[in-house]
């Protein structure tokens, strides 16, 4: 972009500004922000659903995570389609227990107390971690309809048909 500037400006002396700096700076690559993005929201949510025995790097081939080490800005090579069966699986149960554990807590803190989502995860208003799960599936290569149906069976073997059924 071109930055037009007045000539009262021109002789101004002093630090770059803040504008010049940016745009100065290397452009990332998206979609390596996207791959630590999902490495990101796979770790938050391993610690805020206390998942026990989840790796979180063993949900990625040898490219992803290769990929999680270099520079922002530089061109990597990132999973292709073609993705191994044994990482298909384990992202799947990945998934599954996301959706497990997320059920079961909002069910105990309901058996225990009238208490709504948002009153459990006060930092979190509007975070379906099911859902969350589901959009977690496009980026991992998950059918989307496996971890809702998933979800569905949690909610009715823990008593809440009403949502089962919506």
């Amino acid at each position: 972009p071109v930055l037009d500037t007045e000539d009262a400006w021109m002789s101004v002396e002093g630090p770059v500004s803040i504008v010049e700096l940016a745009l100065e700076q290397k452009r990332i690559h998206y979609p390596l922000v996207e791959h630590q993005f999902v490495l990101c929201t796979i770790l938050y949510a391993i610690m805020r659903l206390s998942l026990k025995g989840v790796k979180p790097l063993a949900l990625f081939d040898s490219k992803g995570k290769n990929a999680f080490f270099k520079d922002l800005t530089s061109i990597q090579l990132l999973p292709s389609g073609d993705m191994d069966s044994n990482v298909l699986s384990i992202r799947q149960q990945f998934l599954l227990k996301v959706v497990s554990a997320a059920v079961q807590t909002l069910c105990s803190s309901q058996k225990d107390r009238e208490v709504s989502e948002e009153e459990y995860f006060p930092f979190e208003k509007g975070k379906n971690w099911p859902t969350l799960a589901a959009d977690l599936a496009q980026y991992l290569q998950i059918s989307e309809d496996l971890v809702r149906r998933h979800y569905v069976c949690e909610l009715y073997s823990y008593g809440m048909d009403h949502l089962g059924e919506e």
